[in-house]
């Protein structure tokens, strides 16, 4: 019973061919086409308000240096929402669950970030593994740690997804095993448990969301250290 529980984070397959590109790509199906019609429907005009509502907050702190990542930084914000969201339905895989998934996604974009910094200002870049006025005795101590912190930032990133969501399914899970486990024997008790399931669902669906705008967050200010 307790290995079941994490078969939801299986990987799935058909035929021995893994379609984990199919639910990765399946999200930008769902998304609706803007039309060239000046008054477009409710759905298109929630999503272009909500895309540039995010992406002026999101750009606000960068120069206009930054500004060339807002196509990018909105896409993936866009991309993460709605797979986590669609992980929450029965009988759906969420990619992001995968470490090497968000993996994947963090490493290229941190690694560009720390590489326009060293290309458009290397003195400024590495100064940040040397805070002003450190004693001597003290410069490869610190050197050493901000170094270490500053390449463990991919690896928190992608932990930081893929441990919330899968805690959360985990969760989801076992209440809901509970309920049906309780629902013969103590019917009230499966009730209230029940209703603690439906708030904890609620919860996972603001969590969905914020971790994907954290992960674009935190993004973005590392390109704000190195624009």
């Amino acid at each position: 019973m307790a290995m079941s529980f994490f078969d939801q984070f299986a990987s799935p397959s058909f035929m021995g061919i893994p379609l984990i590109a199919i639910a990765i790509a399946l999200p930008w199906v769902l998304f609706p086409t803007p039309s060239s019609r000046w008054i477009n429907n409710r759905l298109i005009t929630l999503q272009g308000w909500f895309i540039n509502r995010f992406t002026n907050q999101l750009m606000l702190p960068l120069n206009m240096g930054g500004h060339k990542w807002a196509l990018l930084l909105a896409s993936l914000m866009v991309f993460l929402i709605t797979i986590n969201m669609l992980g929450l339905l029965p009988y759906t895989f969420t990619p992001t669950t995968q470490l090497s998934l968000n993996m994947g996604l963090a490493v290229p974009l941190w690694l560009a970030t720390v590489l326009i910094g060293m290309r458009n200002q290397p003195t400024v870049a590495l100064g940040h593994l040397l805070p002003e006025g450190t004693p001597i005795p003290l410069i490869p101590v610190l050197i050493i740690i901000e170094t270490i912190s500053l390449l463990i930032r991919p690896l928190a990133l992608g932990v930081r997804l893929t441990a919330n969501l899968t805690a959360g399914h985990l969760l989801i899970q076992l209440i809901a095993t509970a309920v049906f486990v309780l629902l013969p024997m103590m019917p009230t008790v499966a009730i209230l448990t029940a209703a603690v399931l439906f708030l904890l669902t609620l919860l996972e669906v603001a969590v969905a969301m914020i971790q994907a705008y954290v992960f674009v967050l935190l993004l973005s200010l590392y390109l704000q250290e190195n624009v």
